[in-house]
């Protein structure tokens, strides 16, 4: 029942990826809704989520918060290594951004999806209602993650082959998450450190990467309108699923 509900996600997922190829010729707006809904995602669902799962705290400060700062210094270190890396071996950038990034993003992305996955399957361990309560929630969002997906792949330069690769990545991620939970368990505070860190890493590319090249060529207020957008769909979609 697992597995059949997270063919939603991929679906949900393939339908983001989708939305955010055709519209190409309105790219900055694009990229200002992906700031929004990455925005969102951090702030409104992934840090409530690492806070409450991984309740310790390590000198007086929150376990997961901890981890959400080293994942957004770890995001900013990563893409510093691999540009000097590839200038040093001569390497190609696109508009100063190194490719590999991208991918290593979009990685992330994909290793999210299959936690969701884990997340549907662990919750219909416990009983029908509270599988299907987590899996609205999860296909809600995954529209933003293959949204997201396929955004990051591009916006780096990787050629669009690349990116719907990732993008079916995530897509399956969901599924195999759902196989993978009838024999895996992750611990509560295991999976509460992984969101903060995944979460310091994803606002990162939103903050210093996606809404940075939003607004670089095209700094109008259907900009910013796009990216409040992606942030209150967010909003609604967590206020839904509450």
């Amino acid at each position: 029942m697992a597995v059949f509900v997270a063919l939603g996600a991929f679906l949900m997922t393939l339908a983001g990826g989708w939305t955010a190829q055709r519209v190409t010729d309105r790219r900055h707006l694009v990229l200002g809704l992906a700031g929004g809904l990455m925005l969102g995602v951090v702030g409104l669902d992934l840090l409530p989520e690492a806070l409450d799962a991984a309740g310790t705290e390590v000198f007086g400060v929150p376990a997961a918060l901890l981890l959400f700062v080293a994942g957004f210094l770890l995001a900013h270190l990563v893409e510093r290594l691999l540009a000097v890396r590839q200038a040093a071996h001569g390497g190609d950038e696109h508009d100063g951004r190194v490719p590999e990034v991208g991918l290593t993003a979009a990685a992330a992305m994909v290793g999210h999806s299959a936690m969701d996955g884990l997340a549907i399957g662990a919750a219909f361990q416990v009983g029908g209602g509270m599988g299907l309560a987590v899996a609205v929630a999860v296909i809600a969002h995954d529209f933003a993650d293959g949204f997201n997906t396929y955004t990051i792949t591009s916006l780096y330069g990787n050629a669009r082959r690349r990116a719907q690769l990732m993008l079916v990545a995530d897509a399956a991620a969901p599924v195999a998450g759902a196989a993978a939970a009838t024999v895996v368990t992750v611990p509560e505070q295991l999976l509460g450190g992984y969101l903060g860190l995944f979460g310091g890493a994803l606002l990162y590319l939103a903050a210093a990467e996606i809404l940075p090249e939003a607004h670089h060529e095209h700094p109008a207020r259907s900009t910013v309108l796009c990216t409040i957008a992606g942030a209150a769909f967010i909003w609604l979609v967590v206020g839904l699923a509450a």
